[in-house]
């Protein structure tokens, strides 16, 4: 694949974040409800499709997925929690964020046996 495709590849995905970003300033329920869409996801699978169209890769990636998700929702608990409980921004993203790293990491090696 060429220069042009990859650049397009760029442009598709950050135009996603800049969108669901612009949103969230008049709706955060239309943002939230773009954002839990899948969407990287989703291009990360047809990007993977259109390059490789190896099915059995895509299954494995979306298995892959589906388990990795489980650990992120507890940033989406902890975050609001934090941020409810007056606590600053950036030490309730700092601590919502390692919960969630530890997290990942613990079910990367549950995942490993």
């Amino acid at each position: 694949m060429g220069i042009v495709y990859y650049i397009v590849k760029v442009i598709i995905s950050s135009a996603l974040i800049v969108l669901i970003s612009e949103i969230a300033k008049k709706s955060g329920l239309l943002a939230g409800l773009l954002a839990s869409i899948p969407l990287v996801s989703f291009l990360a699978i047809i990007w993977l499709y259109i390059e490789t169209k190896d099915v059995k890769r895509i299954a494995e990636l979306s298995t892959d997925i589906f388990w990795l998700v489980l650990p992120s929702l507890s940033f989406f608990l902890v975050f609001p929690y934090l941020l409810k409980r007056n606590m600053l921004f950036g030490w309730a993203m700092l601590l919502s964020t390692g919960i969630m790293i530890i997290l990942y990491l613990c079910l990367i090696l549950i995942l490993k046996r």
